[in-house]
């Protein structure tokens, strides 16, 4: 509840928000597009307000775009209808949800959410049900393990209120291995010099016969 409130409250702003570091957004983006083919299915969670599934629609088959936040949701709608895409579908849902209604993909973007979400573990557990023996994992990721302790302090009394969305704190390594707990393999993994976000891509080893 609290994440959806804090998420709905400022999606107008966010929306508006300019990239940070556009350079490293369009360097994802390339990598991302090695792994997309004309028939792929994707998911992705934590959407936002839409843009990068938008930009990628053109290289895909369809894509499934959900948050939690359903002015989020509206927001990309917007987009999509004004952009004229008809292979993306926008719906407020989240990985629970996903679970619930059934269905793999081919692969499965986690785009600056993974950080937000209480388990990292069970998350992991969760998106590896969602992809595809086979598939792919994209996700780009803060790391933020012994920083930003203030903001994380602020954060705990804000939540309550649901003003704050959770933060969960742990090193690159901490991700790495929890991807692999899961049952990826890790084809790349890149960090921009000096930065807290790692990008990430994850195979999902085939269960052996």
């Amino acid at each position: 509840m609290g994440q959806a409130t804090f998420w709905n409250l400022i999606a107008k702003r966010y929306s508006k928000s300019s990239i940070a570091d556009q350079q490293s957004y369009e360097k994802k983006l390339s990598i991302t597009r090695d792994y997309l083919e004309p028939d792929s299915e994707v998911l992705e969670f934590g959407c936002g307000t839409g843009s990068t599934a938008l930009l990628h629609a053109p290289n895909v088959k369809h894509i499934l775009a959900t948050d939690v936040a359903k002015n989020m949701i509206s927001i990309a709608e917007e987009k999509r209808v004004q952009g004229g895409v008809e292979n993306v579908t926008f719906e407020v849902n989240d990985l629970g949800g996903l679970l619930a209604r059934g269905g793999q993909y081919d692969v499965v973007l986690g785009l600056n959410i993974l950080h937000l979400l209480d388990d990292l573990d069970a998350a992991l557990a969760q998106v590896a049900a969602l992809v595809k023996d086979g598939g792919v994992f994209i996700n780009s990721t803060a790391c933020l393990q012994g920083k930003y302790k203030a903001l994380r302090s602020i954060g705990a009394c804000f939540r309550l209120l649901g003003l704050f969305p959770t933060i969960n704190a742990f090193t690159e390594n901490e991700l790495l291995e929890a991807h692999r707990r899961a049952g990826f393999v890790i084809e790349t993994q890149w960090a921009p010099e000096g930065g807290d976000v790692v990008f990430v891509v994850a195979r999902k080893q085939a269960k052996a016969d």
